[in-house]
């Protein structure tokens, strides 16, 4: 497809290990940090690709000497992002994003070429009072699936201690994820009140959320100072404005 390149994604992380004198409050603080949180897996997809594909640690040589190391993975999210114009993530503003950035920094690598962001979870917030807006739960709202079921928090144990078993499972775990944002976003994006204009990645004259020519005539809006010809998709539904009338 035509225009720009639009990445969804999705990372897992691994949980912090500390000490702590106890496990009640107020003393269940940290002592110290015995390992800091790092990047375990991740999916992505182009947008226009068929499969989602998942990148995780024992993927790289390093693994077997450091099972905890994210400096190669992080390697090829910086090379993914770098080739991005839009990422697509749920949550991805105040999460996604902001770890892998701080991943990359601790690992030594100089920030990505400049990208925007669709956060699906924000969409959901601004538009809708579903009542939760958890991506498993607006996937099964909308009929688009849900997330794969785990074990919770021994699944990420068996992770962080190598079980190939586990491991197999937060590949399909995290694949799922992509999926099923893929399937979100394509319902959600009509809605979004600030969607990027793909339009301008191109020069092609259309919806500026899809980027299709099916295009139908559907009144005027009226602005404060002007009136606007007004426009509806007919394949993804968003309304946009055209010429002055």
């Amino acid at each position: 497809m035509v225009g720009p390149n639009i990445l969804f994604i999705d990372i897992e992380t691994a949980p912090i290990i500390m000490a702590s004198w106890s496990m009640r409050p107020p003393y269940a603080s940290a002592v110290w940090t015995e390992r800091d949180t790092y990047i375990m897996s991740f999916a992505a997809r182009w947008r226009g690709g068929k499969k989602t594909r998942t990148w995780a640690l024992p993927d790289y040589p390093g693994y077997k000497r450091n099972k905890h190391c994210d400096k190669a993975i992080c390697g090829t999210l910086h090379a993914m992002l770098d080739e991005a114009d839009i990422v697509v993530a749920h949550n991805g503003d105040a999460f996604d994003i902001k770890k892998i950035n701080s991943r990359l920094a601790v690992n030594g690598y100089k920030p990505p070429s400049p990208f925007k962001t669709i956060d699906t979870l924000k969409i959901s917030r601004r538009m809708f009072k579903f009542d939760s807006h958890k991506l498993d739960n607006i996937g099964r709202y909308l009929g688009e699936g849900r997330k794969i079921p785990h074990t919770g928090a021994t699944l990420w144990r068996g992770c962080v201690e190598g079980d190939p078993k586990s491991w197999s499972t937060m590949r399909r775990y995290n694949a799922q994820d992509v999926d099923l944002l893929v399937r979100v976003y394509e319902r959600l994006k009509a809605w979004s009140p600030n969607h990027p204009n793909l339009n301008l990645y191109t020069h092609d004259i259309g919806c500026p959320t899809c980027q299709s020519t099916n295009v139908q005539r559907r009144g005027v809006a009226v602005k404060a100072n002007s009136r606007k010809q007004r426009f509806q998709c007919q394949d993804c539904s968003a309304w946009f404005t055209g010429a002055k009338v």
